[in-house]
C-alpha cells in the first residue's frame, strides 16, 4: 500500500515538471512569434516607407522636367571664304515647363550683345543647366548657350509655370563688327576651351554640312534630360526651320 502511494506521489511530480516545461516551451514560442512579427511588420513599414519616397521623388523629377515650345530654328553662317565653308553657327529653340511644377534654374553661363564677338562669357555665372553637343564626328560635353525670356515673366532665370525661355546653342562664334555671319569669314570655330571648361565646335572640329543628324541635350540640375534630335535640311539657308 505503502510503494502504492508512493508511486502515485512520483508519477503526480512528474506530471507537474512537464507541465512546466510545456508552459516555458509554449511562452517561448510566443515570444519568438512576436518578434519575428515585429520584425515582418518593421520591414514592411520600412519597405513601404521607401517605396513612397521612391515615388515622391520620382514626382519632383518629373515637375522639374522641360519640354520644347514650337520649332527648332538654325542660323547660317561662313566659317571661311567660300560656299563649301556654310554652316550652322547658332541654334535656337524655345523651352516651358513640361508640367506645372517647380521651377528650372536656366542660369546662362554666356550672354550676346551683337556687338561685339558672341557669345560672352558671364564672369562669375554658376550656371545649373548644361548643354552637350553631339554629332556623327564629335561630342561636346558643354557648349556655350544663351537666354531671352519671352513673354510674361519674374524677370529672373527660374523658368516657372507658364514661363518661356528661347535658348540659343553657339556652335560658332561670330566675330567681332561682322553684320552678316553669312558674309565671308562671318563666323570661327572656337580655339580652345574658355574659363567655364566650355566650347563650341573646336578648330580641329568638323562643321555641320547638308543632311547632316546632331543632337542637343539640355540637362538641368534636376529632372530628366531633354534631348532635341535633328537633320540639317539638303540646303542651307539663312534662317532653317528644322522640323
Amino acid at each position: 500500500m505503502i510503494t502504492n502511494k508512493l508511486a502515485n506521489v512520483d508519477n503526480q511530480q512528474q506530471r507537474g515538471i512537464t507541465g512546466l516545461e510545456t508552459a516555458i516551451i509554449l511562452i517561448a514560442f510566443v515570444v519568438v512569434a512576436s518578434v519575428f512579427s515585429f520584425t515582418v511588420l518593421s520591414t514592411g513599414v520600412f519597405a513601404s516607407e521607401r517605396s513612397k519616397e521612391t515615388v515622391y521623388a520620382g514626382l519632383e523629377e518629373a515637375k522639374s522636367s522641360l519640354e520644347p515650345r514650337g520649332s527648332v530654328i538654325a542660323f547660317k553662317g561662313r566659317a571661311g571664304t567660300t560656299t563649301d565653308d556654310d554652316t550652322i553657327y547658332k541654334i535656337q529653340f524655345v523651352l516651358g515647363n513640361a508640367i506645372a511644377g517647380e521651377p528650372v534654374d536656366l542660369t546662362p553661363p554666356y550672354t550676346a550683345d551683337a556687338t561685339n564677338t558672341d557669345p560672352d562669357i558671364s564672369s562669375g555665372a554658376e550656371y545649373k543647366t548644361v548643354i552637350s553637343y553631339q554629332d556623327k564626328n564629335q561630342y561636346l560635353s558643354d557648349v556655350p548657350w544663351t537666354i531671352k525670356l519671352l513673354g510674361q515673366s519674374s524677370n529672373d532665370y527660374l523658368l516657372e509655370q507658364g514661363e518661356k525661355a528661347e535658348i540659343t546653342v553657339w556652335l560658332l562664334q561670330r566675330l567681332n563688327g561682322v553684320s552678316d555671319p553669312t558674309a565671308n569669314d562671318g563666323v570661327t570655330k572656337y580655339s580652345a576651351a574658355d574659363a567655364n571648361g566650355s566650347s563650341g565646335i573646336l578648330t580641329a572640329g568638323t562643321l555641320l554640312d547638308e543632311n547632316d543628324q546632331f543632337t542637343l541635350e539640355v540637362k538641368p540640375e534636376s529632372g530628366s534630360t531633354l534631348a532635341i534630335q535633328r537633320t540639317t535640311p539638303a540646303r542651307l539657308d539663312a534662317i532653317m526651320d528644322l522640323k
